[in-house]
């Protein structure tokens, strides 16, 4: 008996399909500390290789369920949080001039949330979205395209974004949003 040891598009096709996962996979599944990692690599220190510069912008409109009344009553975030595991109602942070939401809280079977995952501000206050270092690289993005930080994964990176408008503001981590990363500032 001969054995056929020809390569068949059959055993390619699988091969090719297993690297391509694998190689996807690699990707997903890293540290998400190469800013990091650069650093050291470079002699530098991992703690100082994010760039500190504190992005502020200030944007208006809505989107979202809540029309900003001010009545206290629970906003409507038609579904925003229906695969979010951490949200569990809006914190109450009117008042304050400043507010800080944790990036890479412990949601969603990971390091993948917001913490809280929704606030509400009064107009004129000042979120500050402050990196944890835990799940990888992560960004704020709003859903309306209002605000967007650049991704970083060290800890201590920090992006602010000034709401001056009233209405319901939703944002997502882009690469971690169809896991859930997701949040919301009701502005009144």
């Amino acid at each position: 008996m001969t054995r056929d040891t020809t390569f068949t598009r059959r055993r390619f096709t699988a091969l090719t399909a297993t690297a391509a996962l694998s190689t996807a996979l690699a990707g997903c599944s890293g540290s998400g500390d190469d800013a990091a990692n650069a650093a050291e690599a470079d002699g530098g220190d991992a703690t100082t290789a994010e760039s500190t510069a504190e992005p502020t912008t200030e944007s208006g409109g809505t989107t979202g369920g809540d029309d900003g009344s001010g009545d206290g009553s629970a906003p409507q975030f038609d579904g925003w949080f229906d695969n979010v595991d951490n949200y569990d109602g809006v914190s109450d942070e009117t008042g304050s001039s400043t507010v800080t939401v944790t990036v890479g809280s412990q949601a969603n079977g990971g390091a993948f949330g917001f913490g809280p995952a929704a606030v509400r501000v009064s107009t004129g206050t000042t979120v500050v979205w402050e990196w944890n270092g835990k799940g990888g690289s992560h960004n704020v993005a709003a859903a309306d395209g209002g605000f967007e930080s650049e991704l970083a994964g060290s800890s201590g990176h920090t992006f602010k974004h000034t709401f001056e408008e009233a209405g319901t503001y939703t944002y997502a981590c882009t690469p971690h949003e169809t896991l859930g990363m997701k949040g919301a500032v009701v502005v009144e």
